[in-house]
């Protein structure tokens, strides 16, 4: 079993950044594959970023492209991701998400774990 518990959220312009973080409880959360999943109301559940196990491959949705990074400090057992130049369009529900295989997937059915969410606004 692993817990998650994303952090970070809260209410910013639109340009402005944030950076929301995933912990881990598990120790061997370093071999699992990681992504980053966003819920906007009255929408469905949407990729944003995910991670390989290493974080030798990651890839993003093209709607945050060159604007969002993920990175993972495994000895923390965390996930970060760094949300720059937000759009009012970014709002949304964040959750962070654990795939025991490794991968990291834009799939969310890949995920086994999901943590509780944090709400991302940003105003225009």
């Amino acid at each position: 079993q692993v817990q998650l518990v994303e952090s970070g959220g809260g209410l910013v312009q639109a340009g402005g950044s944030l950076r929301l973080s995933c912990a881990a409880s598990r120790r061997t959360f370093s071999g699992y594959g990681v992504g980053w999943f966003r819920q906007a109301p009255g929408k469905e559940r949407e990729f944003v970023a995910a991670s390989n196990w290493s974080g030798g491959s990651t890839q993003y949705a093209d709607s945050v492209k060159g604007r969002f990074t993920l990175s993972r400090d495994n000895a923390k057992n965390t996930v970060y991701l760094q949300m720059n130049s937000l759009k009012p369009e970014d709002t949304a529900i964040y959750y962070c998400a654990a795939d025991p295989r490794g991968y990291g997937s834009s799939w969310y059915r890949y995920y086994d774990y999901w943590g509780q969410g944090t709400q991302v606004t940003v105003s225009s």
